[in-house]
């Protein structure tokens, strides 16, 4: 063809990425690739030429390739930057053929592939909403128990997703795939998303992988759960085994032996009773629904029970320690409110964290405050009044930074404030799902990073629980 190439669509995006207008046969495929009107470019290698052009700001044109299905399509695109943030597209030469049939089978190898080798698991609503999480890799352990923590918050929101801003909700089919980071590991992840489409059975490894291609949940349906798994081409470091387990043996008999065992299958059986309990599945009575519920719940609490008696064996541990770095006291406080939002709004309780802007510079493990602070503010929240508000506040004391927790709950007696860090003492509480070792755990996790935990209160008076750590030294 010479002169002019005809042009066989225009569309318009805005400074945020999404498209507002697009003709037909555009707007057609950034549909089928899951997005909407208006909503963010689906269709990535187009969303990256239109953040290079804007970030340059100068016409940009390039081809790009995209898959719908089982087809491939290709074109010539050119964006050009409007003024106000806005930018043109404009399409040529578009082309449409079929994959070959290996493609398409090998997609489907690629994601049985990333199914069988992943080292996370979630099961996710038809909002993307965590129900059940689960962790093989320990580096994803702290990931796993943050969404467990923050179940009905999109999994989205507890990653990095590359070339994705913070907050940014997206369709599920511009997130298989996607490159994520996750706080506590230097691996990558990649993200591999399998739309349920039937009843899972229990004991059945890898329920709802797909048969036809991850990607072919029907064009445009929107399906009523997800299996989400992460994958990492780098594997973990292997610590080297102990050659002389001392006189006492090696007795870390749960974390080691028991606890990886028992993992898959309690979580495979929580993962199916919320399947059951969301009606994903279909429609259901209502008390199977909440018999479903039961047995989710017990099965978390005995979930729950082995995480805690696998970290007692670590940091009871002659060989325990902690990777000290310098972080922000402020922003980890501020993320464990984010991560138990959702279970505090449901009891009506209102958690007053530290503003945006504040900053305490201390040096401990990132991922051991948070546990810590994810024990005292979960245990704030469950203990609380409806209606009442949970504080969290920052402050020095000499060479210790110190983040507080703060309650309106019963409060605790003088002669039970020893107790309450004791090993499985729940100062006789029953039926509320706490095992007696989280404050023991948290406490042994803060004096190993020199610091200590400790509690002010008074009954009727709500409790005080204070985490002390090291204050950085400050730079320059």
């Amino acid at each position: 063809m010479t002169g002019e190439a005809i042009t066989q669509a225009t569309g318009l995006c805005d400074g945020d990425d999404r498209l507002v207008s697009a003709d037909e046969p555009l707007l057609g495929l950034h549909l089928r690739c899951g997005g909407e009107m208006p909503g963010t470019i689906a269709v990535p290698a187009l969303l990256e030429a239109v953040r290079k052009s804007r970030r340059f700001g100068m016409k940009l044109a390039r081809p790009v390739v995209a898959r719908d299905g089982s087809d491939e399509v290709t074109a010539w695109v050119e964006v050009e930057p409007q003024g106000d943030g806005m930018s043109r597209i404009t399409v040529r030469h578009w082309q449409v053929r079929a994959l070959p049939p290996e493609l398409v089978d090998s997609a489907d190898r690629q994601a049985q592939i990333d199914c069988d080798l992943a080292e996370f698991h979630a099961r996710l609503d038809g909002g993307q909403a965590v129900l059940t999480a689960q962790a093989e890799a320990a580096d994803l352990k702290l990931l796993a128990q943050t969404m467990l923590a923050a179940r009905g918050r999109a999994w989205f929101e507890m990653v990095a997703v590359e070339g994705v801003a913070a907050g940014q909700a997206l369709h599920w089919r511009m997130l298989h795939g996607a490159a994520v980071r996750v706080n506590g590991s230097d691996r990558q992840w990649r993200a591999t998303l399998v739309p349920q489409v039937g009843v899972p059975q229990v004991g059945v490894p890898q329920a709802g992988v797909p048969q036809a291609g991850v990607p072919q949940a029907g064009k445009g349906d929107a399906p009523g759960g997800f299996d989400l798994y992460l994958t990492s081409d780098t594997p973990l470091p292997t610590l080297p085994e102990p050659t002389d387990a001392g006189p006492r043996g090696d007795s870390r008999l749960i974390g080691r032996d028991v606890a990886p065992v028992l993992r898959q299958p309690i979580a495979r059986i929580i993962a199916n009773a919320e399947t059951i309990r969301t009606r994903m599945a279909g429609p259901l009575a209502e008390e199977y629904s909440n018999y479903a519920a039961d047995i989710a719940a017990a099965g978390q609490h005995l979930l729950a029970l082995i995480d805690d008696l696998a970290d007692l064996e670590v940091v009871e541990s002659d060989d325990f320690s902690t990777a000290p770095d310098r972080i922000d006291l402020a922003d980890v406080a501020r993320r464990a409110a984010g991560i138990l939002g959702v279970r505090a709004r449901e009891q009506g309780i209102i958690v007053d964290a530290p503003r945006a802007g504040e900053v305490l510079p201390a040096i401990a493990e990132f991922r051991r405050v948070l546990q810590v602070l994810l024990n005292l503010l979960g245990n704030a929240i469950r203990y609380s009044p409806a209606n009442s508000q949970v504080w969290i506040r920052l402050s020095q004391e000499g060479d210790m930074a110190q983040v507080i927790v703060a309650d309106q709950g019963p409060g605790i007696a003088a002669d039970q404030q020893t107790k309450v860090f004791e090993k499985f003492e729940r100062l006789g509480r029953s039926g509320d799902g706490g095992s007696g070792l989280g404050l023991y755990i948290s406490r042994r996790l803060a004096r190993a990073m020199g610091g200590d935990l400790t509690v002010e209160s008074a009954p009727g008076q709500g409790a005080r629980f204070v985490l002390s750590v090291p204050v950085a030294p400050s730079e320059g």
